[in-house]
C-alpha cells in the first residue's frame, strides 16, 4: 500500500491492522493507517470495496473481526457508537420534521443536558458556520436539499466531536448543487477544524475536497496520498485506471538505468521515460511487461508527424464538451485511446477517420508494473467500467 503521513498535530483515528470478515467473505483486509487532527480524509472506491464498512467500524456500527480501532489514542473497538466521540452524516439527513432548524441543531446538546446559555451560543455559532442564521425558525420541509444538508452538518458538529464521518452525503443532490456543496463542505471543515472522514465513489468529490485519499479495491487499501500523488503517481494499475481518465498502454522494457528507461509499446513504437516517472515496483530488465500511463490531457494531437516520440492513430469520435474537446482515436494495433484538447483550439484537420499523430512532453508518461486487463482508454470500454463499479 502506498502511503503518506497525516498532517502534524497528532492522530485522531488509527486503524491498526483491522480486518472485517462475514463468513468466508473478507470485506476489509488489513486496513492499517492513521487520520490526523483537522484533516479532510476521503475513502474512495467502487461499490463493495469496503469503504463504508471501514467507516462503520470507526463509528462503532460494526466491530472488527481482528485488529483495533483507536480514537484519540484509546482502543474503542468494542465501544458502542453512542459512547464514541464521533458523529455520522448519512445520505438521508434524518432531520426532525416537526422541529425548527435551530431546535434540530440544539437536539444533541440538550440530550447531553448542557446549560441553555451554552446551547444558544453553540447553535448560533453553527448557524453562522453553515450560513443559515436567517433560517433558524424554519422547518426542514421549507429548505432546499443543500440547506437541509447544512443543517445536518451543523447538528453533527454542534457537540464538537473528535471526527465527523460522512457516508456519501452528496449523492442525493443534483450535479450543480453537488459541485457547489463540495466547496461549501471544505469551507466548513476548514472553519471548524474538525477531522472529516468522507466516503465516496465519486473521484471528483475526493479530488476536490480531500487533504489525503485512501483508494480501496476489494477490501484492500491500494494507496493513500494527496490528490496530486494519487493522480500523477498511482501505485497500482487499479488506481491508475480508477482515478480520472487514463490511457494504459502495454509495453516491454528495452533497457533502463538511473537516468531513465526505454520501452517498446505492444504493437509498435518506443517511449523513453525519466527514472523518477517509473514506479519502484518496475523491474528494469529487458522483456519485462509494464504499462505506460498517459493522461488524455497530456497528449498533443497534430496532423503531421512531430519531431520526437509519437504514435500514429485514426480518429473515431470527436466530442465537444464546452471548455474542452474529447478525441477518441484508434492506434494501428486497434487499441482505443483518448486525448483532450482545449475547446477553442483550431484543429481543422480533426474529423472522424482522419489520420493524426499523438505526442507528449517528457514529464507526461508514468510507468507501472504489469499489463492492464484492458489496454487503452479507461473511459471508453463500457464492460470494464461496469466491472470496476
Amino acid at each position: 500500500m502506498g502511503g503518506a503521513a497525516p498532517p502534524a498535530g497528532g492522530d485522531v483515528i488509527r486503524l491498526d491492522q483491522v480486518r472485517k470478515q462475514y463468513g468466508s467473505f473478507v470485506a476489509v483486509d488489513n486496513a492499517d493507517f492513521s487520520i490526523g487532527r483537522g484533516e479532510f480524509f476521503a475513502m474512495l472506491g467502487p461499490s463493495g470495496c469496503g469503504k463504508t464498512t471501514t467507516l462503520k467500524m470507526i463509528a462503532g456500527f460494526e466491530q472488527p473481526t481482528s485488529g483495533r480501532v483507536l480514537l484519540e489514542g484509546v482502543d474503542v473497538s468494542a465501544v458502542p457508537p453512542y459512547k464514541r466521540n464521533v458523529n455520522t452524516v448519512f445520505q438521508q439527513y434524518a432531520l426532525f420534521p416537526h422541529m425548527t432548524v435551530a431546535d434540530n441543531i440544539a437536539f444533541g446538546p440538550r440530550s447531553k443536558k448542557i446549560a441553555d446559555a451554552e446551547i444558544k451560543k453553540r447553535v448560533g455559532d453553527m448557524l453562522d458556520v453553515v450560513r443559515l442564521s436567517e433560517f433558524a425558525n424554519r422547518r426542514p420541509a421549507q429548505l432546499s436539499g443543500g440547506q437541509q444538508q447544512r443543517v445536518a452538518l451543523a447538528r453533527a458538529l454542534v457537540n464538537y466531536p473528535s471526527a465527523l464521518l460522512l457516508d456519501e452525503p452528496l449523492a442525493a443532490l443534483d450535479l450543480k448543487l453537488r459541485e457547489a456543496m463540495q466547496i461549501e463542505l471544505k469551507r466548513i471543515q476548514r472553519e471548524v477544524e474538525i477531522t472529516f472522514v468522507f466516503v465516496t465513489h465519486d473521484q471528483g468529490e475526493a479530488l476536490t475536497m480531500s487533504d489525503r485519499i485512501a483508494v480501496m479495491s476489494q477490501g484492500v487499501v491500494e494507496q493513500i496520498g494527496s490528490a496530486t500523488d494519487i493522480y500523477k503517481r498511482p501505485q497500482s494499475l487499479f488506481v491508475a485506471g480508477f482515478i480520472g481518465s487514463a490511457n494504459l498502454l502495454p509495453a516491454v522494457v528495452v533497457q533502463g538505468d538511473s537516468a531513465g528507461a526505454a520501452f517498446d509499446f505492444w504493437g509498435g513504437g518506443r517511449i523513453t521515460v525519466k527514472s523518477d516517472h517509473v514506479n519502484a515496483a518496475v523491474a528494469l530488465t529487458a522483456g519485462e511487461q509494464v504499462t505506460v500511463m498517459l493522461r488524455p490531457e497530456h497528449l498533443h494531437v497534430t496532423g503531421t508527424q512531430p519531431a520526437g516520440e509519437s504514435l500514429a492513430a485514426t480518429v473515431t469520435d470527436i466530442v465537444f464538451q464546452g471548455a474542452s474537446v474529447r478525441i477518441v482515436a484508434r492506434l494501428a494495433n486497434g487499441t482505443e485511446v483518448t486525448a483532450v484538447v482545449a475547446g477553442d483550439a483550431d484543429l481543422p484537420f480533426l474529423r472522424p477517420d482522419s489520420s493524426v499523430w499523438l505526442s507528449w512532453n517528457p514529464d507526461a508518461p508514468y510507468v507501472l508494473d504489469g499489463w492492464p486487463s484492458v489496454a487503452g482508454a479507461t473511459t471508453t470500454n463500457v464492460d470494464s467500467i461496469e466491472a470496476s463499479l
